[in-house]
Order: C-alpha cells, then sequence, then structure tokens
C-alpha cells in the first residue's frame, strides 16, 4: 500500500481543519500512520484554508509536494482552481458546489471564473461535483457539509463505515452527533450513487 496524499481547500468558516482532523483520525483508528499540515491565512476574514492529510503504511513528511495530491476535497469551487496544479494526473476532485466570492469580487473589480468544473475536466482529472450546503441543510444544519464531503470521500477509500462512524462520533459534542452522522450517510449515499 502506497501513501495517500489528500488536500482539502476551502475558505475559512466552512470547518476544513475538523475535516482533516477527523480524517486523520480516522486513519489513525484504522491503523495507518498519519500526518497533517494546516495553512490558515485569512481563514477568519473568509481567506483560503488549505490542509494537507497523508496516510499509509509510513508516512515521513506532513507536506504534500507539487503535482503528487491524488485527491482534491474544494470546499468552493475557486479554491478548486487555485491548487490545481497541486493534482498528479489522473488525480481525483470532490468539489462542493458553492460560490464564495472574495472582496474583490464583491467590490466590482474582479468576475467570479466561470466554467470550474469545464477547466478540472480538460486538465484530465476525474471530477464529482455535490450540493454539499443541501444534504448539509437536509442532515440539519448546513455547518455540516463538511462532513457530507467526508461521506462522498467515504466512497473512494477503501476504510470500514464503522471505523468513519467512531472518527465522527469522537470529534463532536453529543448534542452534535446525530447531524453530522446524517450529514455524513447523505454524503455516502451520493458518492454511492454516483459512482
Amino acid at each position: 500500500m502506497r501513501v495517500t496524499n489528500v488536500l482539502m481547500a476551502g475558505v475559512g468558516g466552512q470547518g476544513i481543519i475538523m475535516a482533516s482532523d477527523i480524517l486523520s483520525r480516522l486513519m489513525l483508528i484504522a491503523g495507518l500512520d498519519v500526518k497533517k499540515s494546516e495553512v490558515h491565512g485569512m481563514a477568519q476574514r473568509g481567506g483560503s484554508v488549505t490542509c494537507h492529510v497523508r496516510f499509509g503504511p509510513h508516512v515521513f513528511s506532513p507536506l504534500i509536494k507539487q503535482g503528487e495530491v491524488d485527491i482534491l476535497m474544494a470546499f468552493e469551487k475557486m479554491e478548486a482552481l487555485r491548487y490545481l496544479y497541486y493534482l498528479r494526473t489522473g488525480a481525483r476532485v470532490l468539489l462542493n458546489d458553492l460560490e464564495i466570492s472574495p472582496p474583490s469580487v464583491c467590490l466590482g473589480k474582479e468576475s467570479y471564473p466561470g466554467g470550474i468544473p469545464d477547466l478540472i475536466h480538460e486538465r484530465g482529472m476525474r471530477l464529482l461535483m455535490i450540493p454539499g450546503l443541501t444534504l448539509a441543510r437536509q442532515a440539519g444544519n448546513i455547518r455540516a457539509a463538511n462532513v457530507v464531503l467526508l461521506g462522498v470521500l467515504s466512497t473512494w477509500l477503501d476504510v470500514e463505515e464503522g471505523y468513519w462512524t467512531e472518527a465522527i462520533e469522537s470529534s463532536f459534542p453529543r448534542r452534535l452527533v446525530s447531524i453530522n452522522l446524517e450529514a455524513f450517510r447523505l454524503g455516502r449515499a451520493a458518492g454511492i450513487q454516483a459512482s
């Protein structure tokens, strides 16, 4: 088994760091070596946030080199575009169907780029775009979109579903566990349906 490289990218406040914590905890439960790195930037002001998560039998560095990402989890469309150069040929992209306009777009100085899914396809990446916010709303809380994305990711990784449940249950206060388990279930169902 080789090391798997997952890059999570999005905007501050989307729960990217929590998602990376859950994925890291999951892989430890599954008995793998895990390394993780976070870059917050101006996260509190809606800036870019990335997390590198690497897991396998032996992982020596938390950082993923450019051109070696196996899976990009993009919590926002433009963030997917920003990190495409990190992906290896044939990598998978899990794209949340969400656009958050940066200040330059809000002020009318620039326009939000169009055709992002097409650009990803043109680069030869395997893309799955899902309505994370809609599914999180169905689960009971739009803030659970990060766990919806993890649910989809679970269909791409060979890890027992029970380990995912354990990782989620141990990551949230008791009052938030059922909503997040439902968000995971809805994301997993969307991933299975898309495959």
